[in-house]
């Protein structure tokens, strides 16, 4: 980064040179892992996470500013997979670009309501095809839309936009926040147990974000294991003692716990998150050295 706070390429640094200097990082913190688990008697996941993704809105500081070298960094960190959440204004192809040369993938992107109905959809496929993303989420819905019958016309709508979707090898998901979890009516009734009752399996997904499940008072193991295979996305950022959220690890989240269930839940790609972080680039390195060295 210069002085400015903006992300730069070093002088005549290419893609091999970025892909070395990603496997160095991930053998480092293997190394650095094994020794620091052992110390500190610390559970080892066993097999460790396969790839380990960021969701870009937690950069989106430095994405505003440059793409390609936001991009650029967070492979140097050791990250394998992105999702996006906007371009910034440039065209998909240029995206795509960025992406080959640090060695990145995007299985996932966030796309609002109006990008998953009509044109916005159509567009939205497209996109996705150049890009390269599998799936397509939605991030977050108003409140005018938090009913009993804003969820069931909300699945409806997810339905119709998964089976639009289908055809181009897309799929659609949805990501929750805190407020699903709210009960609607004197029964109980959730926002988050109607989109499980009303959703398709086979038309739509679900990204869990175990942070905002937790802060919403739900059992996130509970929901993995009574749902197999409905969870293929997850973001991870953690929950403090005092309600804070925090860098994954830097809380009370019981990741182990909940790795254990991937199986089960059908998690395969797993995007680190922090909604508001005092330094990007500082929260996303703590967060990969704690998950790479479980």
């Amino acid at each position: 980064m210069d002085r400015t706070g903006r992300v730069v390429r070093a002088p005549g640094e290419d893609r091999a040179g970025r892909m070395d200097r990603k496997r160095f990082l991930h053998v480092a913190g293997a190394a650095w892992g094994a020794v620091a688990s052992a110390a500190a008697g610390r559970f080892v996941l066993n097999p460790p996470l396969d790839r380990i993704g960021l969701q870009l809105y937690t950069v989106r500081s430095l994405m505003a500013e440059d793409v390609a070298g936001t991009l650029d960094a967070v492979a140097a960190i050791g990250y394998d997979e992105v999702e996006f959440a906007g371009y910034f204004g440039h065209d998909p192809a240029e995206i795509r670009g960025w992406l080959d040369g640090a060695g990145l993938s995007a299985p996932a992107s966030h796309a609002l309501v109006e990008h998953l109905a009509g044109a916005g959809l159509e567009a939205s496929i497209e996109t996705a095809g150049v890009v390269g993303h599998r799936w397509l989420v939605l991030p977050w819905i108003g409140e005018e839309m938090r009913t009993p019958d804003g969820y069931r016309r909300l699945a409806e709508m997810l339905n119709s936009a998964g089976a639009a979707a289908a055809p181009a090898g897309v799929r659609v998901a949805y990501h929750n926040h805190a407020f699903e979890f709210d009960a609607l009516d004197e029964d109980g009734v959730t926002g988050y147990g109607l989109l499980l009752e009303h959703l398709d399996p086979a038309l739509v997904d679900l990204e869990i974000d175990f942070h905002w499940s937790a802060v919403g008072g739900a059992d996130s193991a509970a929901l993995l294991r009574e749902h197999p295979g409905r969870f293929p996305l997850c973001h991870l950022k953690d929950l403090t003692a005092d309600g804070r959220m925090a860098d994954v690890g830097a809380g009370e989240i019981d990741w182990a716990g909940l790795f254990a269930l991937s199986g089960t839940a059908g998690m395969r790609h797993f995007f680190v998150e922090h909604d508001s972080p005092g330094d990007p680039l500082a929260s996303i390195r703590a967060s990969y050295r704690y998950l790479s060295t479980m």
